[in-house]
């Protein structure tokens, strides 16, 4: 088979499972309404089940859902005739996927759901099949062909019911009005959950790792605090332990060109006053924000008294995966 079959094949697929998905918006109407009624008057949690590719793409939605703002999780139908079904409550709503809607398995289920009151929607190609016909309201996710040259693997229909569960997913997240930082609190260790949720004080070098020399110490001692500290920076201080101002490597190299004394020059004398500052409870992402702007390497924390109780650096906040 020459390149040029192989990549026709490919792009064959790629057209059927389009069609797919965009037949599906004909099944967007009252019915996509009422599951989305169903989901958000659910009490408890959102159940999907499916067998075999239908349960892959059911995990996927239920996943989805889950960290959309509508708590979800998945259910081997085979699992839940043994044991299983004790994972769904009263509370709960129940997507069963199935492309025939006669899945063994899933049919089992539908008498207990049914006398337990659970809410079920289906997502099939079959409307009128058992499934269909036992369910509260159907999401028709029927295709015309499989991208399987035999017409046998589920291929363009377990696509099309993967979108269906996007669409389903994001018409919930945005009617319950879930924000990024709602989506954040559910991904912590993203990089996305790390600018929203980290604050400075999460990353801010404090007690004695914190660089700060008083206005009246000598250019050469202030030099080996910055050194000691690793921060390419230092906090001045007034007598009352306010802040005076900021000397960094920058600072110092102004300095030398002026052909100064660095055992007699003082702090005060060529430290910079008016510096940006920041406070421990402000988010990570707004430092960073702040070193873009001004276009400077590191910032200090002040308390309400403008007294410096840390210090950042862009290196901190790499490291912490907010840049």
């Amino acid at each position: 088979m020459s390149k040029k079959d192989v990549r026709q094949l490919a792009l064959e697929v790629l057209e059927i499972e389009s069609r797919a998905i965009s037949s599906l918006s004909n099944g967007i109407d009252e019915r996509f309404d009422k599951a989305c009624e169903l989901c958000l008057s659910c009490k408890g949690r959102v159940v999907v089940t499916g067998m075999g590719k239908s349960g892959h793409i059911g995990g996927k939605i239920a996943a989805t859902l889950a960290s959309t703002g509508t708590p979800s999780f998945f259910v081997h139908p085979g699992e839940a005739s043994h044991g299983d079904l004790g994972m769904i409550t009263r509370k709960d709503l129940v997507i069963a996927i199935s492309n025939s809607g006669e899945t063994n398995e899933i049919l089992t289920l539908i008498p207990m759901l049914k006398r337990m009151d659970v809410p079920l929607i289906a997502m099939t190609g079959k409307s009128g099949s058992t499934l269909g016909t036992a369910a509260d309201v159907v999401l028709d996710v029927s295709v015309d062909e499989e991208a399987c040259p035999m017409n046998l693997a589920p291929t363009a229909s377990t696509t099309a019911t993967l979108a269906m569960g996007d669409a389903l997913a994001v018409a919930l997240l945005e009617t319950r009005g879930f924000t990024k930082e709602d989506f954040a609190l559910s991904h912590p260790g993203g990089s996305l959950g790390k600018r929203l949720l980290l604050r400075i004080e999460d990353l801010m070098h404090a007690g004695d790792d914190l660089p700060s020399v008083s206005t009246a110490t000598t250019l050469s001692e202030g030099l080996l605090e910055m050194s000691s500290k690793g921060l390419g920076m230092t906090a001045v201080v007034n007598d009352d332990g306010t802040l005076a101002g900021l000397f960094t490597d920058g600072d110092l190299r102004r300095a030398l060109d002026g052909n100064i004394d660095v055992h007699t020059t003082t702090m005060a004398d060529v430290m910079t006053t008016g510096c940006k500052t920041v406070t421990a409870d402000m988010l990570a992402a707004e430092a960073v924000r702040l070193l873009e702007e001004h276009k400077i390497n590191g910032l200090l924390v002040v308390d309400d008294n403008n007294r410096p109780t840390g210090a950042l650096n862009v290196h901190d906040l790499f490291r912490a995966g907010v840049m």
